[in-house]
């Protein structure tokens, strides 16, 4: 057997996927409680931006937003400015038709899931999704649940079906991948110094104080 520098399949890259961000609105948030409310929204900032940045093929969709649930995260809307949200009353996105005829028109067979909360409104969609043969990836850290019993065994039962489980940072760098591609680079650090925490700080003191860059 021979290795040869190229990445691995399972790895996500801009084109080959598409985003679907699901009711991160103000109703779903307040009954999270698997994962600090500030970390989430910042964390769904970084998903959006990374997406929106890299130009992902990206579907928004809400549920109940003017009688019940509330406007979406206005750090996922401030990403994709004028996208239309695909609104719903079913709590799986993937029995509402509009959705899963966006999903249907862009075409690509692998899905990054992120969304709030993960045992209703990510466990729906992502099991439908792979039954009907999709490839699922679910950004855990970009999800949240009542408890985080309620999340961590929603987890467990995607990807004991197949779902591979990611983190919001790790799809921003899986998408940038090599520090080398110079025209993505300034694009991927600056959303790591807004919404990349520690990371971030870290590239905050490394640029003032060096004015060191990574991959020169």
């Amino acid at each position: 057997m021979k290795a040869t520098p190229t990445p691995g399949k399972r790895l996500v890259s801009p084109n080959d996927h598409t985003l679907i961000m699901i009711d991160f609105q103000s109703q779903m948030a307040f009954a999270t409680k698997s994962i600090d409310a500030a970390l989430l929204r910042n964390n769904a900032a970084l998903v959006a931006h990374a997406a929106a940045g890299f130009k992902v093929s990206t579907i928004l969709t809400t549920v109940a937003e003017k009688s019940f649930s509330g406007p979406m995260f206005a750090e996922i809307t401030d990403a994709f400015p004028g996208q239309p949200l695909l609104d719903r009353t079913s709590m799986n996105t993937w029995e509402d038709a509009p959705v899963v005829a966006q999903v249907t028109k862009i075409g690509k067979d692998r899905l990054v899931f992120a969304g709030l909360w993960t045992s209703v409104c990510i466990v729906g969609p992502v099991l439908s999704a792979i039954d009907q043969g999709y490839e699922c990836y679910v950004i855990a850290d970009a999800c949240g649940d009542i408890s985080e019993e309620a999340h961590d065994r929603s987890m467990d039962r995607m990807v004991q079906a197949g779902a591979q489980p990611m983190t919001a940072l790790q799809y921003l760098l899986e998408l940038q991948r090599d520090w080398a591609r110079t025209d993505t680079y300034d694009m991927t650090t600056g959303i790591a110094r807004k919404f990349g925490g520690a990371y971030g700080l870290g590239i905050i003191y490394a640029k003032t104080m060096f004015g060191a860059s990574e991959g020169h």
